[in-house]
């Protein structure tokens, strides 16, 4: 089968457990390094405040990642933007972008309530408004970023010093998530592999994007790892590729983190090979 648009191969740093009773938080700049050898496209942070399991602060793993890297992108996958002010963020990935020759990726979501409301009460957000919020937070980024006045806080403020902003990506598998990509993003982000579902949240985005008149973004997702071998994991990534997904973010499947980036690079590899 041959491929005719390779999806990038991006990895998820080693900033979080997700099973506590399996600990897979590691050497995130090491992580960053070893991925940057292996020729992979991205690494990715993840995010959350008060989580169900460990989880380091993404913005500083992030920073972590940029300080010992010179060419890999690098990812908030996903930043939870309503638990702070628009304001913050801005700050935050403008030094990203300087600190980082920006490479950033900024990577939005509303949140997990998997992980309860502990977050938005540690935060003082309602949870009920975190949708209303981050479309709020994503109207005024762009300005912020760039370092023009925005007046929504009483008197203007601007800040800097000044970055480009990155590319931005939403996540999300309702309708409205995709909707959010459409009006502001230049990705849509899924985290459903099953291919049927994939497919048909594509979709719908493509209808969205005729709806209001924009472009349709492109398609990043989350995968877990094959534990079957590569030739497994390759097919996969084919299927996907064939849909229409642009970037594959592919998930650890514990803590041998190099051992994963590995597998991932020789994904890679055998795609463009084809």
């Amino acid at each position: 089968m041959s491929i005719v648009n390779v999806p990038e191969i991006g990895v998820f740093l080693p900033t979080s457990t997700p099973d506590p009773e399996r600990p897979i938080i590691g050497d995130v700049a090491g992580a960053a390094r070893t991925a940057e050898r292996l020729g992979l496209d991205s690494v990715w942070a993840t995010d959350q405040l008060v989580a169900a399991a460990p989880i380091l602060d993404s913005t500083v793993a992030l920073a972590a990642a940029a300080a010992v890297t010179e060419r890999v992108r690098l990812g908030w996958g996903v930043l939870i933007l309503a638990l702070r002010p628009a304001p913050l963020v801005a700050k935050q990935v403008a030094a990203l972008q300087q600190v980082s020759g920006n490479r950033l990726i900024l990577g939005v979501g509303t949140g997990n309530t998997a992980h309860g409301d502990g977050s938005w009460r540690a935060a003082g957000v309602p949870v009920g408004e975190r949708a209303a919020r981050t479309d709020a937070a994503l109207e005024l980024l762009p300005d912020l970023i760039a370092g023009k006045p925005v007046g929504a806080y009483g008197a203007p403020i601007t800040l800097a010093p000044i970055a480009p902003t990155p590319p931005l990506v939403v996540a999300g598998e309702v309708r409205a998530a995709r909707q959010r990509a459409v009006r502001f993003g230049a990705e849509w982000l899924s985290l459903r592999p099953e291919l049927g579902a994939l497919e048909r949240g594509i979709a719908e985005l493509r209808s969205l994007a005729a709806e209001l008149g924009r472009p349709v973004p492109a398609v990043s997702l989350v995968a877990p790892l094959s534990t079957e071998g590569a030739d497994v994991t390759t097919e996969q990534v084919a299927a996907f590729a064939d849909a229409g997904v642009s970037r594959l973010i592919l998930s650890p499947t514990g803590p041998d983190t190099e051992g994963d980036y590995a597998h991932a690079a020789e994904v890679r590899s055998r795609l463009r090979a084809r």
